[in-house]
């Protein structure tokens, strides 16, 4: 059979990582010597390379990550940010989402929590588990909107797909009942089920106060406080550093 044929079965067939393999190995002599089940070794390995990395594309384009280049490998671990290594490394193995555990991310304004809370959804993704970034205090308007338009179940479904969900800006302004309820619902939803990412201006000790009500305080915070992972971040603003640095360097550079 002419190795033509071949290729074009193998693109009808949607096996593109095994087809470009195939066509490498014709351009090459080197290979003419190797067992046949080594050279199909060699395109199925292409082949489940491919696939993997289609499926990893799109893990990442349906978790909208506030900062996609956001990575594990590209955190800054500075002492005066308390991020050191012991408190981060049970974090990257993604473990923890395997666990059903959560995470609870506090610190100051622009020290850094969406970066983090982003590049562990990111690493999570990469270790083939799916993810969603959602701003909290839109997601509840969007979920209060779903319920008046019957898209609710839908799009609560969504959520609970998201084996990691990130819930940035917690805390940005008191809760009212609408919102407190919405809130429980979905992390009702993924109690011991999924794990959820939770990022604050505040200390964690003020969140039940910024809650408002208290039978609603408990039982939201009964199913993220415990069983968790508490990075409590410190330093100053890294975006006030890096306008400094810009300003410092256009200063340098009339």
């Amino acid at each position: 059979m002419l190795p033509h044929p071949t290729l074009e079965k193998l693109s009808a067939l949607k096996l593109n990582g095994m087809r470009a393999a195939v066509e490498e190995q014709l351009g090459r002599t080197d290979l003419e010597a190797m067992p046949f089940l080594d050279r199909l070794a060699l395109l199925v390995e292409r082949e489940a390379a491919v696939r993997a990395d289609r499926q990893l594309t799109a893990r990442l384009r349906a978790a909208k990550l506030r900062y996609p280049e956001a990575c594990v490998e590209g955190i800054d671990r500075r002492a005066r940010r308390k991020l050191s290594g012991a408190v981060l490394e049970p974090l990257f193995t993604s473990r923890w989402v395997a666990d059903q555990r959560n995470v609870l991310i506090s610190g100051p304004t622009g020290v850094g929590k969406s970066y983090l809370a982003c590049a562990l959804a990111q690493k999570a993704c990469r270790d083939g588990y799916r993810a969603y970034y959602a701003r909290l205090p839109r997601l509840l308007g969007e979920l209060t909107l779903a319920r008046a338009d019957g898209t609710y179940a839908r799009r609560f479904a969504e959520l609970a797909k998201a084996q990691v969900l990130v819930l940035d800006d917690f805390g940005l302004g008191a809760l009212d009942d609408t919102d407190r309820r919405e809130l429980l619902e979905v992390l009702e939803d993924r109690y011991r089920r999924r794990s959820t990412v939770i990022a604050s201006q505040l200390p964690i000790a003020q969140w039940y106060e910024v809650i408002g009500d208290a039978t609603l305080a408990d039982a939201i915070l009964d199913r993220v406080v415990h069983n968790s992972y508490r990075l409590e971040m410190q330093g100053e603003s890294m975006r006030r550093s890096q306008d400094a640095l810009e300003t410092t360097t256009s200063e340098s550079n009339p």
